[in-house]
């Protein structure tokens, strides 16, 4: 770990600020709070992704139009997002209106005014979202899966909430919600600029400083673990959607990289890892086809989608059962892994170029484990991974009794 990579800070509030030094003339910075839609209770689905859209309306001292000029009129880049975990606001700017971001980031976290006018608007907005998204198949089919998968538990919940849940969202809930999940210990405001850290340092205590202290524990339960199956659901589609998958490793699990490694050979980026290659390219089956691992804090998702013609999914289902089984039945060989592994690490370090997904990411891992592995640390844990490894992941991830298979079926 290169000391030189990054610096902390911890306010006397618990806000921590995460520097990493960059000397271009733009700069990066994201406000990440540990609190997402798992965090909410029963028939408030949908809250946390309200409040996201609401921290941008009023507070005491702007009205909307001010909050969204404050950035816009200095041609900055503002915007916000919700995950099952944790909410984040970002904002690219040029180096020199840091101070503006930082002023207006603390504004709409903490000084937000929730006008019932607002609400009311925004409340169509979503309702309007959801809808639309309740019309694209391939992103619906997500979430239909990680319900079943979670049956029961908040992380199986959809982010956007329900139709119901939203139109019953109050500002009581709003207050309740920002008071129990917002500890201030499990906030990262972070940057990646030109700066000397010691004056972006004196910048956040002025600015994030005064901010009061919340030490309130938030209770996340483990989802409990549910039986496999297959689900098919009747649709006025005119493609098969399929979904197939099951748990996978949280993100702290010594076997993430191992995963990770798999999921990039067989559905990763590009156009040459395998279920591409024998379902698109050698049967000319799927037009879309890709697998994915995403790790939360205590438990993960791995799933395989693909997107065929209704008279094609039976075979394209076997084709990918076929891959699955080879994983799980052989060691990779020598070469393989080696390029594998080669391939991997090059998308990560292609990946990096991409400034704001890498702050936003070293914060969040500051958030999670309260440490921040270097490029290099990633690399040698992606290397030191073995064929041994890749079996046994192979075995436990993708056994078939553990998972659930979902179609979505044209009527």
């Amino acid at each position: 770990m290169h000391m030189t990579d990054h610096q902390i800070h911890t306010l006397p509030n618990g806000i921590r600020i995460l520097f990493k030094y960059s000397p271009s003339p733009i700069t990066h910075c994201c406000f990440i709070v540990n609190a997402g839609s798992r965090d909410e209770l029963p028939k408030q689905e949908g809250l946390a992704h309200f409040i996201e859209h609401m921290l941008f309306k009023e507070t005491e001292r702007r009205n909307t139009p001010q909050i969204l000029n404050r950035l816009e009129l200095v041609g900055a880049d503002l915007n916000a997002y919700t995950t099952k975990e944790y909410t984040c606001i970002h904002a690219s700017l040029l180096k020199q209106h840091l101070e503006r971001a930082v002023d207006l980031f603390e504004d709409i976290l903490f000084h937000s005014t929730f006008p019932e006018e607002e609400m009311e608007k925004e409340r169509g907005v979503i309702l309007d979202e959801i809808s639309s998204y309740l019309d694209q198949p391939e992103e619906a089919i997500q979430d239909d899966f990680e319900e079943y998968l979670f049956a029961g538990h908040p992380i199986g919940q959809n982010i956007l909430g329900t139709p119901e849940s939203v139109a019953a969202i109050n500002r009581h809930h709003i207050s309740a919600f920002m008071q129990t999940n917002n500890n201030t210990h499990q906030m990262v405001f972070a940057v990646y600029g030109d700066y000397e850290f010691g004056k972006l340092i004196k910048l956040c205590e002025k600015y994030f400083g005064l901010v009061p202290e919340n030490t309130n524990q938030k209770h996340r339960i483990v989802p409990p673990i549910t039986p496999g199956g297959q689900h098919v659901v009747q649709k006025p589609i005119s493609q098969t959607h399929c979904i197939l998958g099951g748990r996978a490793y949280p993100s702290a699990h010594a076997n993430k990289y191992g995963l990770l490694l798999l999921n990039n050979l067989l559905g990763g980026m590009g156009m040459s890892n395998r279920l591409n290659l024998e379902i698109r390219e050698k049967h000319g089956i799927a037009y879309t086809i890709e697998s994915n691992y995403t790790s939360l804090t205590d438990t993960g998702i791995f799933s395989i989608y693909f997107g065929t013609d209704a008279g094609k999914a039976e075979k394209a289902l076997k084709l990918v059962h076929k891959e699955l089984k080879k994983l799980r039945d052989n060691k990779i060989g020598t070469v393989q892994l080696k390029q594998a592994k080669e391939k991997f690490i090059g998308q990560i370090a292609l990946a990096e170029e991409s400034r704001m997904s890498l702050i936003i990411s070293m914060a969040k891992s500051l958030l999670d484990f309260n440490h921040i592995d270097s490029l290099e640390d990633i690399f040698f844990k992606i290397n030191a991974v073995s064929a041994e490894d890749l079996l046994e992941i192979s075995n436990e991830i993708f056994d078939n009794d553990r998972m659930i298979t979902l179609l979505f079926e044209p009527k």
